[in-house]
């Protein structure tokens, strides 16, 4: 089992896993867009703040479900080739790749009422290379990770850190969102293998439940993706006191 600091992450191609990934809106995408989007909705803060997202990758969408709200986000990234990606994706506009992704979140009031997201994407987001496991204590107001924490380690203590260093990051009562690959087996990307720990959600669960508030966990499935893994998960709620 591969260690975080063990996998080839400046090798990490963007283009074919975001050609993979996200070249079409998926179902599971979809569903869990709707999920946090109604989440956000109804715990949003009342005035603008700051927010992150952890392990942006080639992955936009986290970032767009949060831009009502964020007066400044900070997509922290770890890969050199991601850092790059990230930086000519946000500040000339997105692709229209993203389109249908901001279409699902649309069908709320707070993000209809932003009349260019590209503009205010790219106004309100900062790229910035770091390591996760290296996060600042209480920083930020809100947050999202997605298919990082289960994708970047094949060993549970890792797992469970980069867990703790993202919840650890967020001030108290920060609304968040985080996804995972449900028992993934580990992936490839453009031949170079990655790793990835075996998670349920009673693993999810267990890691959460003490260190958050108003917690929801919802299992997402459809066609697979790839393969070497059951589904996707999707957990919901605010960090808490300390």
């Amino acid at each position: 089992m591969a260690h975080n600091s063990d996998a080839p992450w400046d090798d990490f191609d963007p283009t074919a896993y975001f050609s993979h990934n996200y070249h079409t809106l998926r179902d599971d995408d979809r569903l869990i867009l709707g999920l946090v989007r109604d989440f956000f909705v109804s715990v949003g803060p009342s005035r603008p703040v700051r927010g992150i997202d952890v392990g942006t990758g080639p992955n936009l969408y986290p970032a767009l479900s949060m831009l009502p709200w964020c007066q400044e986000i900070t997509l922290v990234e770890h890969s050199t080739q991601n850092v790059a990606w990230l930086e000519k994706e946000v500040a000339h506009g997105y692709a229209p790749t993203w389109d249908p992704f901001w279409t699902v979140l649309t069908s709320r009031a707070p993000y209809r009422s932003i009349g260019d997201p590209r503009g205010r994407l790219a106004s309100a987001a900062r790229v910035q290379k770091g390591n996760l496991f290296g996060l600042p204590a209480g920083e930020w107001e809100m947050g999202t990770m997605f298919f990082v924490a289960c994708s970047i380690s094949g060993h549970h203590g890792e797992f469970e850190e980069a867990v703790n260093r993202f919840l650890g990051a967020l001030r108290p009562g920060a609304p968040f969102a985080m996804a995972y690959m449900e028992n993934s087996k580990g992936y490839e990307v453009s031949g170079l293998k990655f790793p990835a720990v075996e998670v349920g959600m009673p693993e999810v669960r267990r890691c959460l439940e003490t260190r958050t508030t108003d917690l929801q966990i919802s299992r997402v499935s459809s066609e697979s993706l790839r393969p070497g893994y059951t589904g996707m998960m999707v957990a919901l709620g605010r960090a808490a006191e300390r």
